[in-house]
């Protein structure tokens, strides 16, 4: 039996869960009265979307029973979020209303949550969003906030993680003051997204997932989400005998899953050379990570076997000659960011990284993209 000094020197980490979540076609009907007990006073609720759906209002506006001041912003996704983006954001809101938001809901894909949880946490906290960048910096709890995915993978709806661009690196804000209080997933918001970002997005649930499974920081917690996440992904991308809905439903629990799967462990090679494309070359996340796991068969042998198989089956085609043109100062840039993210190392190669990876090992692997 453990004595009391053994049971009270433990020092596992004690991190939050989105506490309240609706799944089901037709469940974003429900979002007037899932948030209405949130709402204080006059104070608005503020809905930041995806600019994408400004060209089809009825499918996502219409459906909003807007108060009289609650406000729609529209976001722009074209380029990864940075922090410059959140500080625009919360200063504009700070500018128009006397009060702090009763809530912000974000309705998009991965960007649009991330820059949703930064905003909520920047509305309560001083300073630059660039300030908060790391592990455990954020000292105020957020407001409210709300996470509507479009799309599914990122498993930004259950992260505790917002990944965002600042002037100096790519660098997630991660605090226990990140994940959403109340997210809904309804399947019917994803199904007309376009099949090659579907599988990118898909396709980062799927390396989330291997690079979990086959990381140091593996545990039984994070095992057991990533295992049901990775059996998910196969079952969309390698069988690919479901129904449209079907598929739709299974790829929003596998980025559930795998979303908690990294939350209790790490990301690694992938993830992080990623970053650095993103940082240098304004690459997509969900791209950026297909791109560099392509090339990654050393460090995830079965996993990009599986990942090929899975482009041939859907018909993928990976953008080739993505550095060709990038210069020496950018290769520099760009391993720099990849290797300051030492977690996904420590996670994908152990204790003993830095004698296993080094500047010149990443960039021969981005000169081969």
């Amino acid at each position: 039996m453990a004595t009391t000094s053994e049971v009270y020197t433990s020092n596992h980490r004690n991190f939050p869960m989105v506490p309240k979540v609706v799944f089901g076609r037709g469940s974003f009907n429900q979002v007037g009265e899932i948030i209405s007990c949130e709402r204080k006073g006059i104070a608005p609720f503020i809905y930041l979307i995806d600019s994408v759906f400004e060209k089809n209002i009825t499918f996502i506006e219409d459906r909003i029973p807007l108060s009289s001041t609650d406000e729609i912003i529209y976001v722009s996704t074209a380029e990864e979020p940075k922090t410059s983006q959140v500080d625009e954001i919360v200063a504009k809101i700070k500018k128009d209303y006397q009060y702090t938001p009763s809530g912000i809901i974000g309705i998009g894909g991965g960007s649009i949550l991330d820059l949703s949880k930064a905003v909520s946490i920047m509305l309560t906290n001083p300073g630059s969003a660039s300030e908060y960048q790391g592990w455990d910096l954020v000292k105020n709890k957020a407001v409210f906030h709300v996470g509507v995915p479009t799309i599914s993978g990122t498993g930004a709806e259950v992260s505790r993680t917002t990944v965002l661009t600042g002037p100096e690196r790519k660098l997630g804000i991660n605090s226990d003051f990140t994940p959403f209080d109340q997210v809904i997933l309804d399947p019917e918001l994803i199904k007309d997204v376009p099949k090659d970002q579907w599988f990118y997005t898909g396709m980062d649930c799927y390396i989330h997932c291997v690079e979990s499974l086959h990381g140091t920081y593996l545990n039984a917690f994070s095992q057991s989400y990533g295992e049901k996440a990775l059996d998910l992904c196969k079952e969309i991308f390698v069988s690919n005998s479901l129904s449209k809905e079907e598929a739709d439903a299974k790829l929003m629990m596998a980025s559930w899953h795998g979303g908690m799967s990294i939350a209790y462990s790490q990301v690694g090679v992938a993830h992080a050379m990623s970053y650095g494309l993103a940082y240098v070359l304004g690459t997509k996340h969900g791209i950026g990570n297909c791109i560099v796991f392509d090339k990654l068969g050393k460090y995830y042998p079965e996993g990009v076997a599986v990942f090929k198989k899975m482009k041939e089956i859907h018909g993928i085609s990976l953008p080739v000659g993505v550095c060709a043109d990038v210069t020496e100062d950018q290769l520099n840039i760009m391993t720099s960011v990849a290797l300051s993210l030492e977690p996904l190392w420590e996670n994908a190669l152990g204790t003993d990284w830095k004698s296993k990876v080094n500047a010149d090992t990443l960039k021969e692997i981005y000169r081969s993209l």
